[in-house]
């Protein structure tokens, strides 16, 4: 709620900044511009690379991650089918192996997604700052005053030639070429990859 109200007071000043070069005769009136920064890096080369390594790299540790949820799975059918036929003893071993099962598995899921997170923001960060200096150098060349990052601030309405977003991520990849051209379109680069199941 304090970022909003932050990012809403920035804007609020940034335009009336602007309004203000507007009506000063001096001046020439300058645009506005907004663009979605986590779009535009998702849809660079480089992003969707980033995104297709970052991917394969945690690929084995998901599926580690399945096998554990699936011996879960297994466990607790097992305590529930079984349950009435087994001893006091079987049934407190069988409760306390999945206990541990279940603890191991949760530390095990959310070391892996705080790893994917560290590792995705800093894909994004490298991105993120040659694009600024794609998007300063488009807003000077083009005549605007000021670029509002639209997935950072309430936006209701863009008229149509507004959104930089892809002439920024067409500029961008032509000033940094990708190693290889992606297969295919990444759906984000700012997206956590899923988390398993939770028993």
């Amino acid at each position: 709620m304090r970022k909003r109200v932050i990012g809403a007071t920035i804007f609020a000043v940034a335009f009336s900044a602007v309004l203000g070069l507007a009506q000063d005769p001096t001046t020439t009136p300058e645009k506005l511009a907004v663009i979605n920064i986590q779009q535009a890096i998702a849809q660079t080369g480089e992003g969707k690379l980033a995104l297709d390594a970052l991917t394969k790299k945690y690929e084995p540790k998901r599926q580690a991650l399945q096998r554990q949820q699936d011996e879960i799975n297994a466990l607790q059918d097992q305590v529930q089918k079984q349950g009435p036929t087994l001893s006091d003893e079987e049934r407190s071993r069988l409760s306390r192996d999945l206990d541990q099962k279940q603890r191991l598995f949760k530390r095990d899921q959310d070391d892996d997604q705080a790893d994917w997170q560290a590792d995705n923001q800093d894909a994004v960060q490298r991105i993120g700052q040659k694009m600024v200096k794609v998007i300063n150098d488009y807003a000077q060349k083009n005549g605007y005053a000021l670029v509002i990052d639209d997935s950072q601030l309430p936006v209701y309405y863009v008229a149509k030639g507004v959104d930089i977003t892809d002439p920024i991520v067409r500029l961008y990849d032509q000033a940094n070429p990708s190693a290889a051209p992606p297969a295919s379109p990444a759906a984000s680069a700012t997206k956590p990859a899923a988390k398993a199941t939770k028993p």
